[in-house]
């Protein structure tokens, strides 16, 4: 599993860096062509990563509801945030994989409750779903990419 958990690790790190880089309007703009925006994408990516991880094995989630209700797979952007809500999204982006590592290193992920995938892949554990993940994030860098090019 460390390749997974390093591979997750880089990956937040390519988000971040291209994050960086922009302004919170920047961050908040929905290109033409496009339904969310760069902050959207990444609060997603923060939430699948909990709801992926946590709910599916029956554990806490660490992210607050208000943010899971606004980030979840099915929502869009609906309006621009303030810098301190980005800065609570920031950190947990950069805090929550080293917790998740530490807590799969304790086995708090024991059992996992099957889940059907948009992708049409079935996750029957934490291993399978830490994999996943990786893939889903990927997909949301290659969105941020190209949405920085068009603000």
């Amino acid at each position: 599993m460390k390749a997974e958990f390093d591979l997750l690790s880089a990956t937040r790190v390519v988000v971040l860096k291209l994050v960086n880089e922009l302004s919170l309007a920047q961050l908040n703009t929905v290109p033409n062509g496009y339904s969310n925006s760069i902050v959207w994408n990444v609060a997603h990516i923060l939430v699948t990563q909990q709801i992926l991880h946590y709910k599916f094995s029956f554990n806490d989630l660490l992210v607050p509801d208000d943010l899971l209700e606004k980030y979840k797979k099915g929502t869009t952007f609906e309006e621009a945030i303030s810098a301190s809500e980005w800065s609570i999204i920031l950190d947990l982006f950069n805090s929550l994989p080293e917790k998740l590592q530490l807590d799969y290193s304790k086995g708090k992920f024991s059992s996992y409750e099957t889940y059907l995938t948009s992708y049409g892949y079935e996750i029957h554990s934490i291993e399978e779903a830490i994999a996943f993940n990786n893939v889903h994030e990927a997909v949301h860098l290659g969105y941020i990419m190209a949405m920085k090019k068009l603000i």
